[in-house]
């Protein structure tokens, strides 16, 4: 098992745009047991390569029992939207309604080269956009309708306002720590 540190608001990997993954080599291979035992030990629905520090566009998720990975993923999405709970890991403790496209089919490869298609609804749905943007720079918070984020980046602001500036979401003792990718990321990682 090698679970990794997940990267938290703030650090500016997540906000970069993901470059394309154009080996499939053994480095990928780990880069995504990684993402997947840490995506499980969390516990989280998915995880993507940025919120560990490594700027290519991977993800993994287990949603409804499903476990998978996709990568340089491309997505279509339904016209019918749904609005649910969604959360972070990079944002631990913070859950809020987001509208999504209530369906998806996202197109991509297997950490081996081989083409992978994936249809997903509502929960699936939700969580292959979500890893999606993380690739993309974008987090959830930034999809909020103006109230939402508001509370959100207020619940943000609270959460991190410790006296040695470390983030703390109120109610717990130790906070996470980031550190830097083990993973060999081209110049693309923080």
């Amino acid at each position: 098992m090698s679970v990794k540190p997940i990267c938290l608001f703030g650090d500016p990997v997540l906000r970069m745009t993901a470059q394309p993954v154009t080996t499939f080599d053994k480095e990928l291979r780990t880069l995504v047991q990684d993402l997947t035992d840490t995506m499980k030990d969390a516990p989280g629905a998915g995880l993507a390569a940025p919120q560990l520090g490594v700027s290519l566009r991977v993800f993994t998720y287990f949603v409804d029992g499903e476990l998978g990975h996709l990568v340089n993923p491309e997505l279509s999405l339904s016209e019918d939207e749904q609005d649910g709970p969604e959360g972070c890991l990079s944002l631990p403790g913070l859950t809020y309604d987001c509208r999504r496209a209530y369906g998806v089919v996202a197109k991509g490869f297997d950490m081996y080269g081989e083409p992978v298609t994936i249809e997903g609804t509502q929960r699936l749905a939700r969580c292959i956009q979500h890893e999606t943007d993380h690739l993309d720079g974008v987090i959830f918070i930034d999809r909020l309708d103006p109230e939402r984020r508001k509370a959100a980046m207020k619940a943000i602001r609270e959460a991190t306002e410790g006296p040695d500036g470390i983030w703390r979401v109120p109610g717990e003792s130790t906070p996470p720590k980031v550190k830097i990718s083990p993973h060999d990321t081209f110049g693309r990682g923080m």
